[in-house]
């Protein structure tokens, strides 16, 4: 495969602080013909005394980890995602575009809406023998570039096959980019309308290939934008912030945020503060 390419996103979605550190991640772009299915690999890899839990506010994407102890394909899933991790482990996770769920599944992504599959019943991918592969690939080394090119490999060979993605693939890519390039943008009719669609056609298309609602996702892209503007720290005021992400005030913002994260803005602010 060509040489592994480092990207360091900005991280709108993994709740960390100085009480929630992450472990070390690793982060690598798809090879350029995979770009309209595959946004990123991400491989954590950890050495822990007590255990740790990690929170994150998932994109509105399919996903599959492969870590040394479980492999499973996932949904999205509409509130806050946990995962516990312990003693010394690892693992391999893609984070899709929005067109890849259907293309793996072979039918609507609703059916794994807030859940997830054992790998090995992804028949797409042949998920026991990928199991089998990255486990044999990573295991070595976790942390060494030669284990993470043998694994990405190893998923970009089977991911090969998914391609071309198709037209309604194509569209729900481009709706989630254009959503995520206009935070201004805060009503289903605003998004339907910027792509000739009625309100029932989004919802449709949303429903077959997120899984979820198009209200959902204009919620979570404004989650998405908080969690980004409070990790910055030093920002605008959580009143400013609350109208910036079209918030009728402060106080309609924490609701939404603490609804989803179990914490408030404020909270979570001060957390950021003090890792520095």
């Amino acid at each position: 495969m060509e040489e592994l390419r480092r990207v360091d996103p900005i991280d709108r979605a993994h709740l960390t602080g100085a009480t929630r550190p992450s472990p070390p991640i690793y982060r690598y772009a798809p090879a350029p013909e995979l770009a309209d299915l595959v946004e990123r690999y991400w491989l954590p890899v950890w050495s822990l005394t007590e255990p740790s839990s990690q929170s994150t506010l998932q994109h509105p994407v399919c996903l599959i980890v492969v870590s040394n102890t479980y492999a499973r394909f996932y949904g999205v899933v509409r509130g806050l995602s946990t995962v516990t991790l312990e003693g010394e482990g690892w693992a391999v996770g893609v984070m899709f575009r929005p067109a890849a769920g259907r293309l793996l599944l072979g039918r609507s992504v609703t059916v794994v809406a807030d859940s997830y599959l054992d790998l090995t019943e992804l028949d797409s991918l042949d998920g026991a023998a990928l199991t089998a592969e990255l486990r044999a690939a990573m295991t070595p080394d976790p942390h060494g570039e030669g284990g993470h090119r043998r694994a990405i490999a190893a998923y970009e060979a089977r991911l090969r096959s998914l391609l071309p993605v198709d037209e309604q693939g194509q569209l729900i890519n481009e709706v989630i980019d254009w959503l995520h390039h206009h935070p201004a943008v805060t009503r289903v009719a605003d998004v339907a309308a910027a792509f000739g669609l009625s309100e029932r056609a989004l919802q449709r298309l949303v429903e077959s290939r997120v899984g979820l609602t198009p209200k959902w996702l204009i919620q979570r892209r404004r989650l998405h934008d908080a969690v980004e503007q409070l990790k910055k720290g030093g920002g605008p005021t959580l009143a400013d912030l609350a109208v910036e992400l079209g918030y009728a005030d402060q106080a309609h913002f924490t609701h939404d945020f603490r609804a989803v994260t179990g914490i408030t803005p404020g909270s979570y602010l001060a957390d950021q503060s003090s890792a520095e």
